[in-house]
């Protein structure tokens, strides 16, 4: 198994990079977003990759962290939702989008990537929405690479994806909640609420989760 690519961009596509590891090239498939983040040509990068295996084809999938990779993981186990299908789930909310929209169970919002209609979305809420606070809590674990890990093969980290320090203040804030006795679903649905509404940062996250989670009336 290929889990991670550190190496030099030799060319970029609409959807893929071909990636030259000390003279071997591997062509990843990558959603849009990460192919924005990716630098140019020459450049370093290093992803996290998923490698699927068919009887008749090897395909290499890249992620800027093991959150993004964990989902993609965790999109393609739904029925009827393919790699190209994932990566345009990633691609049109990226992972913290994605984790927000499935512990709110916002459907609409999985739907909005192209080629996924409102069935095959209903369905990725349905089956991964328990799965949604374990994720949520890896926070920017599994982040870019840092500088010199990978000795001369590359040199400059992959530029942070911007959501990872908002990923980082909602996992802590999810671990709090749990602590106080709130179950994983509904601190989860809580967080990702409080994010969507513009709280930021774990205190800020824990405090408006709470008034989400107290009794009403």
């Amino acid at each position: 198994m290929i889990g991670k690519i550190a190496g030099r961009i030799d060319y970029r596509a609409t959807d893929h990079v071909l990636i030259d590891v000390r003279g071997v090239g591997y062509l990843v498939y990558c959603s849009e977003r990460t192919m924005a983040a990716l630098p140019g040509n020459g450049e370093a990068v290093a992803l996290y990759t998923e490698l699927l295996v068919r009887e008749d084809n090897l395909q290499l999938f890249g992620f800027l962290s093991l959150v993004e990779k964990e989902w993609h993981r965790l999109l393609i186990s739904v029925q009827g939702v393919g790699a190209k299908a994932s990566l345009a789930i990633l691609g049109a909310l990226g992972p913290d989008g994605v984790s927000r929209a499935i512990a709110l169970g916002d459907h609409g919002a999985v739907a909005t990537a192209k080629g996924v209609g409102p069935k095959i979305a209903q369905r990725v809420i349905a089956e991964l929405k328990d799965k949604a606070p374990a994720v949520m809590a890896m926070g920017n674990v599994g982040g870019p690479v840092p500088d010199g890990a990978a000795e001369d093969v590359i040199e400059p980290a992959v530029p942070a994806a911007p959501a990872t320090a908002a990923g980082s203040g909602q996992a802590a804030a999810l671990s709090a909640l749990q602590n106080l006795g709130y179950g994983p679903s509904e601190a989860a649905s809580a967080v990702a609420e409080a994010a969507g509404a513009g709280a930021d940062g774990e205190a800020d996250l824990i405090r408006a989760a709470l008034k989400l989670l107290a009794p009403k009336g």
